[in-house]
């Protein structure tokens, strides 16, 4: 591990090099103040434990940056909790463009939060980066000049599931979620992208719940009645770990076999410990641990040295954040807004797990899918990953076709 992590703060450094300098060697022109960004995001409640991790990610990222000198200056933060609720976040977001005068906006994990902004920042001419919240609409039917997305959103992680799913030998399906946005975005994207990979499937039929449900087990039994090949499970974080609960004490995916959108994922399958149910097909955005190359393995260290925890998809997420912050302005030589803008359309990282592109036409990071099956490691005191697929970003995103559809082009 330690040549992993050597490897990886060389990277670091080079990012900071390649930052500071223009073709030739040349020095880039200095600017004046530190940059400003505001973060506005849910740090209190459940949500919190995402958006601190990714809080965390940038500031890893971020003191790298910054203590190698950046265009002369620095770049600096400033947090807001949103409490998870619209008015707040769109109040937060105001007191920051209006009051810090920051120069770029970053949140949030709540979606409807992040459309709210998202208008706000298209009225106000302020470069806004989604982080965690996944509706499609952001970057797809709602989205426009002013706003970015790092993290997948449910039509990526969607398609991933479909790819996965539609090499396995299933052809009857049932599909049971959260009833709720959401849930029915991740089933559709699941279900309509299978259905164009494998027109051989069926569907048998559906069950939705409301968000928070007590007792799954009614469903699971009519799930089972149905005699399905596979179960696409479509819930959000709330249901996520108590669905897969009931599957684990009902024997549910021992009978039939059980995708769960986010079920390979560190958030969920941490918190279960190894309660979680073995076996249990899933997507994901990142693992800490795959792919076994020197930049994901160092920056996992470099993240556990600090943080004492292994790092899940919302330390990538700000991680990827903070990269692409400081490239852009870089390449902008400039605080000016639209210039920010300019050279974030279509720009190219390092991240821990390969070249992540920003689409310049949607604005949507074109990160990579993981699709596994959970299983028990002696290594960790939870369940991760095995038999991992990584399907690069470009084969999971929407088409520019689709995205003109959607806002009506």
């Amino acid at each position: 591990m330690k040549f992993m992590a050597t490897r990886f703060g060389v990277l670091l450094g080079a990012l900071v090099l390649t930052l500071t300098l223009i073709p030739g060697g040349k020095a880039l022109a200095q600017i004046d103040r530190p940059i400003k960004v505001g973060i506005i995001d849910c740090y209190s409640g459940p949500p919190a434990t995402y958006c601190n991790e990714l809080l965390d990610g940038f500031k890893m990222a971020l003191e790298e940056i910054n203590k190698q000198g950046f265009l002369g200056s620095t770049i600096e933060f400033t947090t807001r909790d949103t409490k998870f609720k619209v008015d707040i976040a769109l109040s937060m977001a105001k007191e920051l463009v209006m009051k810090e005068k920051v120069d770029v906006l970053m949140g949030t994990i709540n979606s409807a939060a992040s459309l709210a902004v998202s208008e706000y920042c298209k009225r106000e001419k302020v470069p806004f980066i989604v982080g965690i919240g996944m509706s499609e609409k952001i970057t797809g039917e709602k989205g426009h000049r002013y706003v970015f997305r790092t993290h997948a959103n449910t039509a990526q992680m969607g398609k991933a599931g479909a790819i996965g799913l539609s090499k396995k030998p299933f052809k009857k399906y049932w599909i049971g979620g959260d009833d709720y946005e959401y849930g029915h975005a991740v089933a559709n994207a699941t279900w309509g992208n299978l259905k164009k990979l494998r027109p051989d499937v069926e569907l048998l039929g559906e069950s939705w719940w409301k968000v928070g449900e007590p007792d799954f087990t009614p469903y699971i039994t009519a799930m089972l009645a149905a005699n399905p090949d596979a179960i696409i499970q479509a819930t959000g974080a709330r249901d996520e770990i108590p669905f897969l609960k009931a599957a684990n004490s009902t024997g549910l995916h021992k009978k039939v076999a059980l995708y769960a959108y986010a079920a390979t994922d560190l958030g969920t399958l941490r918190p279960m410990g190894m309660e979680a149910p073995e076996g249990v097909l899933g997507t994901a955005p990142y693992h800490f641990f795959y792919p076994e190359t020197p930049e994901n393995l160092g920056f996992s260290k470099d993240f556990y040295d600090r943080y004492e925890t292994y790092p899940g998809f919302g330390a990538f997420d700000g991680f990827c954040m903070a990269r692409f912050v400081a490239a852009a302005f870089s390449k902008a030589r400039s605080l000016d807004k639209e210039k920010f803008i300019d050279a974030l359309e279509g720009m190219t990282i390092d991240s821990p797990v390969g070249k992540m592109k920003m689409r310049a036409y949607d604005h949507q990071a074109m990160g990579p899918g993981f699709f596994g099956v959970t299983t028990k490691s002696p290594k960790y005191p939870f369940l991760i990953a095995k038999d991992i697929e990584m399907i690069p970003g470009e084969e999971i995103m929407p088409s520019i076709e689709e995205i003109k559809k959607a806002r009506g082009e």
